[in-house]
Formats: structure tokens, sequence, C-alpha cells
């Protein structure tokens, strides 16, 4: 069958707590949804029993699939947890210790026990080789080729599963690193290698020696996953294509997925931001914040002009989640966003002063909230927003799971009201309370970097938990608009649908801008361009159908950092000049003059066009009016009382519902309070607006 004969593609996003499921039938127009408790012993067994569920609501068979997408938060997971393989590092004499030393620089200047990240590698399995490249290229050592072999005979003795190299300079002229890769794979066949040149080809070694290093950790493990999954697959009959959501927002073929597992390190969150960009298309509106709350973690990104900002390096497992330099600093351009352990499974605890606090930790899917009755005994913030009225115990996941109500009552008194002196609802109170506190002093201080208020931008409201808490963050954050789109529970699994195939490629070297050889820079441009078109057309897209964009990472000299410059295609010393200027301004509201500019990077960006799919979800079967009932739900402006619940699926276009109210879906709920109401629009989109006097 050919894949334009296949008419079903497949979203599936693993999360922390639930693997979501979207399904799109080009044919007819329909799309189902999914969701299912993440399997963390394998998730691959999720993901296969919800894409067999849903082929079956849907009447096909997996035959009948064209693609599916898929993204995964094992590699942050598993750097976090540190539960990667045992790896090995080759790197230049003099700077075996790079992994440790770091930047050299405190992220918190006033903590004598300050805790630094431990690096992935530990000192006695990383060797160091005599050879030397200068920071424009040119060898001034050769490679002592006896060492190497010496590394490799001390790294086959410590049983390592996967080996990192990253060289002084390799950026430049990477050939060193290949002849390395090249004697390890004699040394050590089977065992995985990779070169610093290959995953993150640009300047700043310990950033690059980083990610090398992640890379390989988490390789041996993403490659058996991704080879079993596809392997499994294919033996049930799948017959399209299978390919995986990057960190910036695209996707790609699985075979460069396993090849470079570090590029997959944000692919759940990037998944939200690009969900959340088809979201505003559709409802008209391009500044907004994204807020995607899940079971485990609270990701926002802010959409301007309808697209998320990028960034070309990320920082992965920070020993402090708040703390910029508390982390692995990676290599990796990601959609710039900010994500925080603020989800439905985050456990409420009291801390040593007393006081009652709400995370990081979450009980996942395993033992899950009290609720669950799937052996979970401390609160959660799920926990709480049963309690409160905001979630039904019969219709949680479209009455397929039963919340067990009771059970939290008590988990609630014994774990937490009789160390406060409070009753079970007042400490569910204080939950919704301090982790909506949580996301808006997060979501501030993302703002607030980029120079941006808040009270300017509607919010988008996704995310299992997201509509949930989307009223009370709203309402802390001065926001007037919120907007929950159609199948909000599962829009990250939905943005794997409408992402487009796209890649990022960089060629790095340090040149005054009066420097740069223009012809240079073209040959390099041109290079890029055909090693990201035959990787696009590997990840699906049409020959005719890839874009390019360009820019530059600049700086004035003497400047330790650089920022991200739009330039044309085609690039001369003045447009160029130009552009850093205007952009400089932009961010900084201010002009040098009389001071050298420099540029470290050229960037690519390709990409294709982006899928299309339908606006209209296919609500599950029944008939009834919109208003299910009443139950009595919390608020703070009237404590417990009674609530209008209604059914998202049969709330007709156009009308208007006053607060407060709980509206139900299948994979989410949403709750608004007294001073706000609701309108369904013609996309199904449910628009909320809280009355002014409420956002000064």
């Amino acid at each position: 069958m050919s894949d334009a004969a296949r008419p079903y593609r497949i979203g599936v996003d693993v999360g922390g707590t639930f693997t979501d499921f979207v399904l799109v039938d080009d044919a007819t127009g329909r799309v189902l949804t999914g969701k299912r408790l993440t399997t963390p012993d394998d998730p691959g067994r999720a993901i296969l029993e919800g894409i067999t569920r849903i082929l079956s609501e849907a009447g096909g068979a997996i035959g009948d699939v064209r693609q599916v997408v898929h993204g995964t938060t094992l590699v942050t997971n598993t750097v976090i947890e540190r539960k990667g393989a045992r790896i090995g590092l080759i790197t230049t004499r003099g700077f075996r210790d790079s992994l440790e030393m770091g930047r050299e620089m405190r992220y918190d200047l006033y903590d004598l026990f300050l805790d630094k990240p431990e690096p992935l590698v530990p000192r006695p399995r990383r060797h160091a080789v005599t050879q030397r490249h200068d920071a424009r290229g040119r060898e001034l050592v050769a490679l002592v080729e006896s060492e190497v072999r010496d590394a490799a005979r001390a790294l086959r003795a410590d049983a390592v599963e996967a080996v990192a190299v990253c060289l002084l300079h390799a950026y430049l002229d990477p050939a060193h690193e290949r002849r390395i890769g090249a004697i390890l794979a004699e040394e050590l066949p089977g065992v995985p290698v990779t070169l610093s040149s290959d995953v993150a080809p640009e300047i700043r070694e310990y950033e690059r020696a980083n990610t090398a290093c992640v890379n390989a950790y988490v390789l041996p493990l993403m490659d058996r996953y991704l080879a079993s999954l596809e392997a499994e697959l294919r033996r049930r009959g799948l017959g399209g294509k299978l390919h995986l959501m990057l960190s910036a927002g695209g996707i790609a073929s699985v075979g460069y997925a396993r090849a470079n597992p570090v590029q997959l390190i944000e692919s759940g969150p990037a998944a939200g931001a690009t969900a959340a960009m088809h979201y505003g298309r559709i409802a008209g509106v391009s500044d907004m914040i994204s807020f995607d709350m899940g079971g485990t973690t609270a990701k926002m990104c802010l959409i301007e002009k309808g697209e998320a900002e990028h960034a070309s390096t990320f920082e992965a497992a920070r020993v402090r989640r708040f703390r910029k330099g508390s982390g692995l600093p990676l290599k990796v351009p990601v959609i710039d966003l900010i994500e925080i352990g603020a989800g439905g499974g985050s456990i409420a605890h009291v801390n040593a002063m007393g006081l009652l606090n709400v995370g990081p930790e979450s009980a996942g899917s395993v033992p899950g909230p009290v609720c669950y009755k799937r052996g979970g005994t401390r609160p959660t913030v799920t926990d709480a927003d049963l309690l409160l009225g905001y979630l039904s115990p019969e219709y949680f996941l479209g009455g397929e799971m039963a919340l067990d109500l009771a059970a939290v009552e008590g988990a609630m008194q014994a774990h937490l009201g009789q160390k406060l002196g409070m009753t079970a609802l007042q400490v569910a109170a204080g939950i919704h309370s301090i982790v909506n506190e949580n996301m808006a002093a997060a979501t501030r201080m993302y703002v607030a970097e980029k120079g941006r208020d808040p009270r300017r931008y509607a919010m988008l409201a996704f995310g299992g938990a997201g509509p949930v808490h989307a009223y009370g963050l709203a309402k802390l954050l001065k926001l007037s608009r919120i907007i929950v789109p159609q199948g909000a529970g599962v829009a990250s699994a939905l943005g794997f649908l409408v992402a487009a195939p796209a890649i990022d490629l960089v060629r790095s070297g340090v040149q005054r801008l009066t420097a740069v050889d223009w012809d240079e820079v073209a040959q390099k441009f041109a290079a890029m361009e055909a090693e990201a078109r035959a990787m696009l057309l590997d990840a699906g897209a049409a020959p005719g159908d890839v874009q390019f964009r360009r820019s530059a990472d600049m700086r004035y000299a003497g400047q330790g950092f650089d920022i991200s410059v739009p330039i044309p295609g085609s690039a001369d010393a003045e447009t160029v000049e130009h552009a850093f200027r205007e952009t400089y301004f932009g961010l900084f509201d201010r002009r040098i003059s009389g001071v050298p500019m420099e540029v470290l990077s050229w960037r690519l960006h390709a990409s294709a066009s982006r899928p299309e799919v339908p606006h209209s979800f296919t609500p599950p079967p029944g008939e009834g009016a919109a208003l299910k009932g009443h139950r009595q739900v919390w608020f703070a402006e009237t404590g417990l009382a009674p609530c209008a619940v209604y059914d998202r699926y049969r709330l007709p276009v156009g009308q208007r519902i006053a607060g407060p109210a709980v509206v139900e879906e299948r994979e989410s709920t949403v709750v608004i309070g007294p001073d706000a109401h609701i309108t369904r629009d013609i996309h199904g989109n449910l628009l909320i607006d809280i009355t002014e006097e409420t956002t000064p």
C-alpha cells in the first residue's frame, strides 16, 4: 500500500504520568484522541496499547497508518535520574578536568554549600591524548595514535558502554576526532562513539563536551528503545514512517534520532509549543503565553507574532530547578520556554520550617496520586483538585478511571492536615494556591527576562491539568483572556502532527566582521543547505518544499556572550552589520559605536511546510444537554458552593456561560470562577474572559 493510500497519522506524547495520542484521518477529516497511564518500566508498552486502542476507535488497522510521530521525556529523565550508560571520554591533553571546572562561575554567590552538577563521566574514565589545533583550526601537534589505543584498552577494561570524544577546536577541523573514532571502532567493536564535531560543531569547549557526553550517555538506551519500538510496529504491520520530534520543534527520521538522541531532550515541551502556535493561528491570536501543565511538569512559552523564540543552548538536569548555571549546559537548538516541577502529580509536603510546599517531586504514574488507587499515599495536586470539586470522581478520563475521593480525604488529613492544624479542604485549597503561585512566579521571571509585560498577552491553556489551573494562574498574572482549545488534554500529541520536518545546522569560527570572507560564508551555507535538504527528504519532506532561514551568532569585540542575528540570503558586511545593530538595540535599547563586531557562528534553519490538520475533533458518542448537573466546588470568593457542570462536547457555538462553572471533556477539565465567563467559538475553542476589574 502506498503512503497516499494510508489515511491515518498518529501523534504519541510520552509524559511522566500519561501517554497521549491523537489520530488524524486525512480521508474523512476526523480527529480522535486518547490517553493512557505511562508505563515507566517499558514506555513502548503504553504506546502500543494506546495505538491499538485508538485505531480500534477509528475502525482501522495499523496498516492504514501513514505516519507515527513520537516525542518522549526519556532522554531528559535519564539524565536527571542518572540512569544512562557507563561512558568514557577522550579529550585533548590538559583538558581532562574541564567537565568539572565548567565555567568557573558560582550560580549562587552566597551559598557556602553549593551543589554542582556531577559530570556524567567520572575522572578515572576520562582520558587525555596528545594532539592540538589552534583557534583557527590549524594543526599544531599531530595526534599520537598509540595514546588513543592505550585509552581504548583502558576503557575496555572499565567496561564502558559508550564513548564521547571532544578535542579542542575540533569544530574547525574534525580530522583528529574522526581518526579517534576510527581507532575506537577497531579497539572497541560494538561500542557507540559520539564525536563532538558531529553533534555540536561550534565554539565553547565546555558546552560542546557536555553535549557529546550527554549524547553518549543516553545513546545505548535510546537506540535500543527506538529500534525495539520500530521493530514491534513493523511486526504489527506498520508500513508508514516513524518520526521523532526534535527539541527545536521539527521532526526527523528515526535513524537520525537514534544517532543523535541529545536532540530529543526537549521533544515533549517543543510539541506543546508547536501545538500552541497551531491553535493560535486557528483562533487568530498571534501574541500569547502558552501554558502546558501535565502530570509532572508545567511549561510556559512566549509566542509573539505567531512564532515561539528559539535558543541554541539548553541546560539539563539542574541541581536547583530555578537556578541558571546549576545544570549541564548543552549546545542543542531548542524552543525557548521555561519548565518547572508543577504538575498534577506534584507531591505536597510540610518542610522543615513547618510550611506547606508543593513539588518538584512527582508521584508520576507509578504509584501516582492517591486518588488513582495505584499505591500512592502522599497527596498531590490532582488529589487537591479532586477534593476542591474541580475534577469529577466519575468522569476522569471520560469515566474510564474512577477516582477515590475518600482515600484522598484521609491521606490529606493524615499526612498534612494534622501537621498544619488544618482541615483536608483547607490543605487542598493551599496546595492549589501554592502551585499556581509557583507557576506565576516562574512565568513572571521568564517574561520579564524578555522585557515583556505579561498583561499584553492572552493565555492558551492545555495539558491534562492546564485548563484546571489556567483561571487561577491568569488572575495572578493579571491576564483577561484565556483560550482552551479542543483536545486540550492531548494538545502536545497534536503538536507532533502539525510540526514541519525541520533541522538546524551550524558552522563556527570567530572572526571580526571586517575580516569575513563572504565567498567562504556562501560556501558554508551552500554545504549546510545540501546537508539539510538531504535530511529533510529522509524525514518525509517533498523535494521542492524546503525553505531556509539564516542567522549568525554575533557580539561586540570583548563581550563574553553573543546574540542571534537574522541575516538575509545574500549576506555582505553592510547588511549583516545593520542587522546586528538593530537586533542589539531591540534587545538592550542602546546603540554602541566605535567597537568592532565579531561573528562566532553561522546558523541555518531548514524546514518544509507544516502538515494540515482538521480543526474539529470527533466527540465521543452520546446525547443530552450541555448542562450535566451541579456539584460542590471551592473558590476563594465563595468557599465550597454549588457550581454548574457542563459537557464540552454539547456546548453550542456562541453560548455564553457565566462563572463559576466547570466544563468537562474526556482528557481535561476547564474551571472558571465567579468573575469570568466562557464562550465557545466556531472552531471549538473555549474563550474565557475575566472581568476587567480584576486585571488593572
